[in-house]
């Protein structure tokens, strides 16, 4: 995943009072049951051989879904392609050459259409894939609540003003996150999404050049990959262990080797210093509360009922 904006992210393990969340009372981890009894095994199975053929797979998709779920709610308009009618959101700043992972769900949405035709949501799939990404790569799972629906359009501008920023500062990130119904803490928490992945050399240059709260010997190792001058696109892994979900995230923050500007503001003498040392002890309290803060973010504004609709092709409207 590349940055906690430009970062990531179903389930249903409460109720959240809040009106981002409004719909969540209609999603259901049973919502497929009769209609399409295969999908779990069908997802599962397409995202195990995409793992397997690239272990960084697993980090893009959760990426994909919190790109997804961060600009106007879960409903799949990350994966439309741009239309005579509206500009889409894949080549918005914080996604362009940036995001994929695209071709998996593709792959995914026809084998679902074989097996249940005109049945399961872009939305849903995504969800799905982005629970069994982290799973497949040793992290925790969780009950993902399905019902969502598919959007019928896609916004850029929309894109490139809710996706939060990799140069942000705190109160900014907290800002963002509140105003998509989560709390400082779970920004914290979803951050740790970046225990998977890698990021591109121009979203972290000035912080390896120019910024002073960095371990001086993490900073050269990682200019040896990112020139001062070029390598915009050479890439870089969030901690040392980018193909498994562990805790190794907030150690490196701790140790002040967080590769993003966003990433080690998280813990650089404010309000989220106790919980990233928390995260960076105890890898079971990490689990735990980033299963359930990916419940709320998968319940942020979700399509339902009638709205929307069953995409039959993930990339275009009906």
């Amino acid at each position: 995943m590349s940055s906690l904006s430009y970062f990531f992210i179903v389930v249903t393990l409460f109720i959240i009072p809040f009106f981002g969340c409004c719909a969540k009372a209609q999603l259901s981890p049973n919502f497929y049951a009769r209609t399409c009894p295969s999908l779990p095994t069908i997802v599962r199975n397409a995202m195990s051989q995409a793992v397997a053929r690239e272990a960084r797979m697993g980090a893009s998709i959760l990426r994909l879904f919190f790109h997804d779920c961060f600009v106007n709610g879960c409903d799949a308009s990350i994966l439309l392609d741009d239309t005579a009618t509206f500009t889409g959101e894949k080549n918005a700043f914080p996604n362009q050459n940036s995001v994929r992972g695209f071709e998996v769900i593709d792959t995914i949405k026809t084998r679902v259409e074989a097996a249940c035709n005109a049945t399961v949501s872009c939305a849903d799939i995504l969800a799905l894939a982005s629970r069994d990404g982290v799973v497949l790569l040793g992290g925790t799972s969780w009950t993902v609540a399905l019902g969502r629906r598919d959007a019928r359009t896609a916004s850029q501008s929309d894109a490139n003003n809710q996706l939060p920023s990799p140069f942000a500062d705190l109160s900014t990130l907290i800002s963002s996150f509140s105003a998509k119904g989560l709390t400082a803490s779970d920004l914290t928490v979803l951050s740790g999404g970046h225990t998977i992945g890698q990021s591109q050399c121009s979203l972290f240059k000035n912080r390896i050049y120019n910024e002073t709260n960095i371990d001086p010997g993490f900073a050269t190792t990682r200019k040896a990959t990112c020139p001062a001058s070029g390598g915009d696109t050479n890439l870089a892994p969030f901690d040392i262990t980018p193909t498994r979900f562990d805790n190794n995230y907030y150690k490196a923050l701790v140790a002040r080797r967080g590769l993003l500007h966003s990433d080690q503001e998280l813990f650089n003498n404010g309000s989220q210093d106790a919980l990233v040392t928390t995260y960076s002890n105890n890898p079971a309290a990490f689990s735990r509360d980033f299963a359930a803060a990916m419940a709320k973010m998968g319940a942020i504004s979700p399509l339902t009922g009638t709205n929307g609709e069953i995409r039959k092709n993930c990339r275009l409207v009906n």
